[in-house]
């Protein structure tokens, strides 16, 4: 049988699969996604019991065309409409008003659910062969660093998901870009790929900061992607220092840089990551389980560049570093302000 005969076979199975209301694993061009039919309530609860995802979190409903929009969302914007012509299929993905028939587990109870369509060719065929949408968050623990790759889902669930579609590496590597398109602007709520200047491009009016309108979006909690293993962000002056207060104690380091190391040390792991922001974000979370592997007592990571192609990477760095401590003071500041449940 040939490789492509294959794999067919299998996203037909998943499809199947779907339709049967189980859930299953598929490749994007951002990381892979834990895929149930978003129009089956208790299909999507299996997504929340696998990863471990607070039931108000909302996930990502995946579509392989625009036309099939009228099932998820009340009403497109010109906003929408306009990014969606520039970006999709792509790492883009749009919060908008919801449509009544959509369940409340997949928007965590809000108003408003994300939507995107994905430029990967296996979760293409996989929408295409299941004939509707896809509610996906990450495939993995919550709160866990994302799978780029088939392996990296098979590590963290196991048995437990019977089907993982394999497309190789993800091209892009960092979760897609947000934007909401309600209210009176689009805003930007979370960085990707898809920067700021190419966004106002097609949007000029978009905002940025916090939302006024408090949407819960996927990714967003203070802490996210992180490894097991405690982060550090270094500023680049003070990694070779700081990594030596760790090796002269005999203590094994861990190191994700912009550059190779000056000098070899036995207790010191070092990844070259590379100055690239896209290499970079393609290779970051491969290499923070890399890291996260060899008993660290801590992974240092070298702060990264100014500018917006960096701005996704930042973003995600900063989260996977988030101190307990950090997560409790956020918490105690929403429940002051009123806030009820988790901002993701």
């Amino acid at each position: 049988m040939s490789i492509a005969r294959d794999l067919q076979q299998q996203i037909q199975a998943a499809a199947e699969a779907l339709r049967a209301g189980e859930v299953v694993a598929f490749p994007t061009e951002t990381v892979y996604g834990l895929g149930a039919d978003a129009s089956n309530p208790a299909a999507v609860r299996k997504i929340f019991e696998l990863k471990g995802r607070p039931a108000n979190h909302p996930v990502i409903v995946h579509v392989d065309d625009r036309k099939h929009m009228q099932r998820w969302v009340r009403d497109m914007t010109a906003d929408a409409r306009a990014l969606a012509e520039k970006f999709w299929p792509g790492p883009l993905t749009l919060v908008l008003s919801r449509a009544p028939a959509v369940s409340d587990v997949v928007t965590g109870g809000q108003d408003t659910v994300a939507v995107r369509s994905p430029a990967h060719p296996i979760a293409r065929q996989l929408l295409a062969a299941f004939g509707g949408g896809i509610a996906a968050p990450s495939a993995n623990r919550y709160g866990h660093v994302s799978p780029t790759r088939a392996e990296h889902v098979k590590e963290e669930f196991g048995k437990a998901l019977k089907i993982v579609l394999d497309g190789g590496d993800c091209k892009v590597g960092v979760e897609s870009t947000i934007v909401s398109c309600v209210g009176d602007a689009p805003r930007l709520l979370r960085p990707g790929s898809i920067t700021l200047s190419q966004l106002r491009a097609v949007a000029p009016n978009l905002l940025t900061g916090p939302d006024p309108a408090a949407i819960r979006t996927p990714g967003s909690t203070p802490r996210h992607y992180s490894p097991r293993t405690p982060v550090n962000l270094v500023p680049s002056r003070r990694l070779v220092d700081v990594m030596r207060e760790f090796t002269d104690e005999s203590e094994r380091v861990a190191v994700l840089s912009l550059r190779p190391p000056s000098t070899a040390n036995k207790f010191m792991t070092w990844i070259n990551a590379g100055t690239r922001a896209d290499h970079y974000a393609r290779n970051l979370y491969a290499n923070l389980r890399t890291l996260d592997r060899i008993g660290a007592k801590v992974i240092l990571v070298e702060e990264v560049p100014a500018g917006e192609s960096w701005d996704a990477i930042r973003d995600r760095l900063k989260r996977a570093a988030t101190k307990d401590s950090e997560v409790r003071e956020h918490e105690v500041a929403m429940e002051e302000v009123g806030f009820e449940g988790d901002v993701i």
